[in-house]
């Protein structure tokens, strides 16, 4: 078994410091009667202990119950606005309602800072600043075709945007309805090549890893390739990142590594309660192994016991995957994701904890349908 590199501790400590005044913060405010939101400020009065007196340090957040997920089915949807946002033009995600209500959140800020700072990670030689992006992926109530748009304009570039909704998707899965399926996709895939070659000066996208198969299929059928599109830069995200693909999309589908090919691919896990954990660099003297990272201290992910929800597990173990999101306008402590995967040790860049091998919690797996786009 490895061990933490000595010469990390002192970011690792500073990290850890950082993270522990933050969340004193972000309880102060949530749970004060001036700022916090209405829920917040209810359930406030059903704990056993004062957040406000009795929550010093990360790992106090232990002191909670368990978040439940209908808390954030069905309304009223404002019982999430923070007292001092609601004069803020606000805006509402959706998550999940394939079947049943869907989950909520509602959004002042939080999606413009989150991918700001995810901004900062992308190498510009690939990720040109004033180029265009297209959005290829789902559309709707959610909070990724607003992100994605807004950091293509953040980055000084005009997104492109097609129209996706994979709750019809699931719903033809479902039905059996195949023919439909492959005919949906195609049109999306239509949709995109379409824009992408209307001469609109597009170098980057955000697509998930079957579109991208999808896409790349889609131009082989009319003489074309990835490269003849002008896209360099490609930021993805999705369950269906595993090594294998990775190697596939990179050696088989783009004609190499970014310095052969040209094409610089991220891989990225996130969702609309946490934003966005960036990946490790994917390269192939690691075999394509993807560890991603949360963006602390506004979001943390930890690896934790199928048996203990408050213990984490030892690196390199396998676990459930347990978010906590920090930011002024939202507070979700210890949300348990449908996801598994194994704890990683903190590197240079992201001296926490990450999680790599990310997939559906072996529980509930049977009965989730992945991968819709």
């Amino acid at each position: 078994m490895s061990t933490i590199d000595a010469s990390l501790e002192p970011a690792i400590t500073a990290a850890k410091e950082r993270l522990d005044q933050h969340t004193v913060e972000i309880v102060q405010r949530h749970f004060h009667e001036s700022t916090g939101c209405p829920f917040w400020l209810q359930k406030k009065k059903e704990l056993n202990f004062d957040p406000l007196t009795e929550v010093k340090c990360y790992d106090d957040l232990k002191k909670f119950p368990s978040f439940e997920d209908d808390w954030l089915r069905g309304g009223p949807v404002d019982r999430w606005i923070m007292n001092d946002y609601k004069d803020k033009p606000t805006y509402v995600f959706e998550t999940g309602g394939t079947t049943g209500v869907p989950k909520s959140r509602v959004v002042v800020n939080d999606f413009r800072e989150d991918y700001e700072i995810f901004s900062d990670t992308l190498p510009d030689q690939y990720f040109p600043k004033g180029g265009n992006w297209l959005m290829l992926g789902p559309s709707g109530p959610r909070r990724l075709r607003l992100a994605v748009e807004h950091l293509a304009q953040h980055r000084g570039g005009i997104c492109f945007c097609i129209d996706l909704d994979p709750r019809w998707v699931v719903k033809m899965l479902k039905k059996g309805w195949m023919e439909q399926v492959k005919e949906y996709k195609k049109h999306c895939i239509d949709q995109a090549i379409t824009i992408l070659t209307a001469n609109h000066n597009i170098k980057c996208m955000f697509a998930t890893p079957k579109l991208i198969e999808s896409l790349c299929e889609g131009l082989e059928e009319r003489g074309m390739t990835m490269q003849d599109t002008g896209i360099t830069g490609i930021f993805s995200g999705g369950t269906e990142f595993t090594p294998q693909w990775t190697r596939f999309c990179v050696e088989e589908l783009f004609g190499g590594p970014a310095e052969e090919s040209g094409i610089f691919m991220t891989p990225t896990y996130g969702n609309t309660l946490m934003g966005l954990a960036c990946s490790k660099p994917v390269t192939a003297a690691e075999k394509y192994k993807i560890s991603y990272y949360a963006p602390q201290p506004r979001a943390v992910t930890e690896v934790v016991s199928f048996d203990d929800y408050n213990q984490s597990v030892g690196y390199g173990e396998t676990g459930r995957v347990k978010l906590t999101t920090l930011t002024p306008e939202f507070f979700v402590p210890g949300f348990m994701e449908r996801d598994e995967g194994e704890r990683e040790m903190p590197f240079e860049t992201y001296p926490w904890d990450g999680v790599s091998g990310v997939r559906p919690f072996h529980e509930i797996a049977s009965g989730t349908t992945v991968g819709v786009y």
